[in-house]
């Protein structure tokens, strides 16, 4: 769900899903509908990610972890996204779970991509353990043409559920400038375990979800700009990845 407050109220929500992935591991999976850097109905591609030059995409969480002085963490590293279907892929958001050698998470690499084609990580450390996770970072990315780069983001998620695979994952976004909260988006996923079935049924409630979301993204963008919302023309990236 997305409710933004500012300059009005206007609030959308939609189904999807995503897959959770240890890097280290992605190999081991075995279905005719999954495939990793190679076609397949669901696919994970690495140059959706990271650098996105298709180079494997542990050795550029490690350098993220490492320019943010949190390489102990290094030791299993876990990918939240959307997968390609039917060959087409967007991940407005996708999260690394970065763990250490003992199994504890201590810090998450937030990838974010926009519509423009510009991607930047934001690195941040997992300061407290608990059953919600708080973390903040200056907004350095420009997202929605209906906003501009001023502000920071909150972020408040539950830890992902490595062990049983049975807790939902909870996550909340809260965008803020001048102490007033801009936007706010929230999203639940329910845990299956990796299957053909699984994948199956997802794919037949809720086909095309890449092209869904983008779609959602700019009929959305529409419904604003007639509503009268100012537009902000792209900037410069500011730092981070390569756009």
């Amino acid at each position: 769900m997305h409710v933004r407050h500012a300059p009005f109220r206007h609030r959308f929500a939609y189904r999807l899903w995503m897959l959770s992935l240890d890097l280290d591991r992605v190999a081991e999976l075995r279905s005719w509908l999954f495939g990793h850097n190679r076609a397949a109905p669901v696919s994970l591609h690495d140059r959706d990610h990271g650098p996105r030059d298709g180079s494997a995409l542990r050795p550029w969480v490690e350098a993220q972890l490492r320019g943010a002085g949190l390489e102990d963490f290094a030791a299993r590293l876990h990918l939240m996204a959307m997968p390609r279907v039917l060959g087409f892929g967007f991940n407005p958001i996708a999260f690394f779970f970065c763990y250490d050698a003992a199994g504890r998470l201590g810090a998450v690499v937030h990838q974010v991509k926009n519509t423009f084609g510009d991607q930047i990580a934001y690195t941040l450390p997992v300061l407290h353990a608990g059953p919600t996770i708080q973390q903040a970072t200056a907004k350095r990315l420009h997202v929605s043409p209906f906003f501009d780069v001023r502000g920071g983001y909150r972020f408040s998620f539950t830890a992902p559920d490595l062990q049983d695979g049975r807790r939902p994952f909870h996550l909340a976004i809260r965008y803020g400038a001048d102490d007033a909260a801009r936007l706010t988006a929230t999203m639940r996923l329910a845990p299956q375990r990796f299957s053909a079935p699984a994948l199956l049924r997802l794919l037949l409630a809720v086909p095309l979800v890449p092209l869904k979301v983008v779609a959602a993204i700019h009929w959305q963008a529409l419904r604003l700009w007639l509503r009268g919302a100012v537009f902000h023309s792209r900037p410069p990236v500011i730092s981070g990845d390569p756009a």
